[in-house]
């Protein structure tokens, strides 16, 4: 089989395909012949050397995938072989084939392709954990969505669309007609305009219900003021140190350095709340996984939940994946598809 290795920390190029010998299932696992790897922004920070949670180099990274079962490890699961299905890994993913636990595999709707599938488990279950369980997002709120032209951007806008939310959200200008169209009500140019006093002057000074924030560093202390009371500030990244130079421990410093933290007694005074998402966290917690898929999976049936799907490369174009992520220039998904 192939995977996509990062060889060592640097640039895009540091990417290469090797080979490796097919793995076999074992106990209740699942070998999946996969036909579409997502990637995260995490794989970027993961490839420069700035994600602790990801093995050191050489390593292969990737949380999601989508294809058709191969193999099962014992009798219980036989009856899911030559099933298409999506599924979540802990790393590994940017492989021709992957070896995944059968609690961690759901069947793919019949209306969705594997690459449309493969857009769902990381981007919709982290906007699902933001929006509606950690974020309580109610009928009527608002919510101000940042980078809502990403993966989890457009899956937080389904969702918020779903719930009867009001929308805001940032982004660069030429995502803006997309977003519209995908019923973002109140779109932001953070090029051109301060996203904190906008949000203030549309509201009349009052702030939304619930702001998602994957950037980090300062713009949280931002995010933070422009909540109105009872309101819920959820972190799930921190992107804004990936363009930062000065290697690997420079960037984390920085970003300490411009970091707000929250005491209780400024928290109990201002009635606000504040909470962070990390779905790698979250693997141990499979039937809370399980069920938010479930109601997720019901979304695509039931037609809400629209996983879009900007761009596909092939795993000889992984390096040129990451650098179009890096350029903010995607909008929903990006796809690896496997050569083999």
């Amino acid at each position: 089989m192939q995977q996509i290795v990062i060889t060592k920390y640097g640039k895009p190029k540091v990417l290469k395909i090797q080979e490796k010998e097919n793995p076999r299932p074992a106990g209740d696992e699942l070998v999946i012949q996969v036909s579409a790897s997502g990637i995260n922004f995490a794989d970027i920070l993961a490839r420069k050397g700035l994600y602790p949670d990801a093995p050191k180099p050489p390593c292969v990274v990737g949380y999601e995938v989508a294809g058709i079962v191969e193999s099962a490890g014992n009798d219980a699961h036989s009856n899911k072989i030559g099933k298409r299905v999506l599924a979540f890994t802990r790393f590994g993913g940017y492989s021709s084939k992957v070896n995944i636990p059968a609690d961690a595999v759901y069947e793919i709707p019949k209306s969705l392709s594997f690459e449309q599938a493969v857009a769902v488990p990381v981007s919709y279950l982290t906007a699902y954990q933001l929006l509606v369980v950690m974020g309580g997002l109610k009928k009527g709120e608002s919510v101000l969505i940042h980078n809502a032209g990403g993966g989890v951007g457009l899956a937080a806008l389904d969702i918020a669309r779903h719930i009867g939310a009001v929308t805001f959200g940032t982004a660069g200008p030429g995502k803006h007609d997309f977003l519209r169209e995908r019923g973002l009500i109140h779109v932001i140019d953070y090029h051109t305009q301060d996203f904190l006093s906008t949000v203030l002057e549309i509201t009349e000074g009052k702030g939304v219900e619930l702001v998602i924030d994957p950037l980090g560093g300062k713009h949280w202390k931002n995010s933070y003021k422009a909540l109105r009371a009872a309101g819920r500030l959820g972190m799930f990244g921190v992107s804004t140190v990936s363009g930062s130079g000065g290697g690997k421990i420079l960037p984390f410093l920085r970003l300490l350095w411009r970091m707000p933290w929250y005491n209780p007694i400024m928290l109990m005074n201002a009635n606000k709340s504040v909470f962070g998402v990390n779905m790698l966290h979250m693997f141990h917690e499979v039937d809370k996984i399980r069920g938010w898929m479930k109601h997720i999976l019901k979304g695509v049936e039931d037609g809400w939940v629209r996983p879009h799907v900007d761009k596909v490369f092939s795993f000889a174009e992984a390096g040129e994946a990451h650098a179009y992520i890096e350029a903010r220039k995607n909008i929903g998904k990006v796809v690896l598809m496997p050569e083999e």
